[in-house]
């Protein structure tokens, strides 16, 4: 990857929390634990997803940085969405940890040198897995799930 590649996932993954902030601007509150569209999650459970993923993202990034050759654990979403009580829970606490944990990354990400995004681990579902390969995840993650925010609003709105 480039350095102007990387450049521009930096840009996107700094403007994740804002475009969630922005699909989630007029949402009504009483619709938050809807779900309109079958076998997805409800606009709360991605607020909850969201705050949960982005500290395990904030980990494994600065477990690359620091550990040699890392292993990096996945987990089951699905199971924390479900065992977390992902739509009984106040979605203010999990903005917060999730605007915290990316806005503590992206100083980490401004810092790094090619050393740095040279450092790699493992990961069960990637194998090798680099500091490029976090950096390609991550800084596309609010963004999709920003977008499944708007469509769950679309769908609410067609009922």
């Amino acid at each position: 990857m480039t350095a102007a590649d990387r450049h521009e996932l930096i840009a996107q993954y700094e403007a994740g929390f804002d475009e969630v902030q922005r699909a989630l601007a007029g949402f009504p509150a009483e619709q938050l634990t809807a779900r309109p569209l079958p076998g997805k999650w409800s606009a709360c459970e991605i607020v909850q997803h969201l705050a949960d993923s982005e500290m395990r993202a904030a980990i494994r990034l600065r477990q690359l940085l620091t550990e040699d050759r890392p292993v990096i654990q996945s987990y089951d979403q699905d199971a924390y969405a479900v065992r977390l009580n992902y739509n009984a829970r106040d979605i203010a606490p999990a903005l917060d940890a999730f605007r915290a944990a990316r806005s503590t990354t992206a100083q980490l990400l401004a810092q790094m040198s090619d050393e740095d995004w040279a450092r790699e681990g493992t990961h069960p579902d990637h194998a090798r897995y680099t500091t490029d390969n976090w950096l390609e995840i991550y800084a596309a993650h609010a963004h999709n799930h920003a977008a499944q925010i708007r469509r769950l609003r679309e769908a609410l709105s067609e009922q």
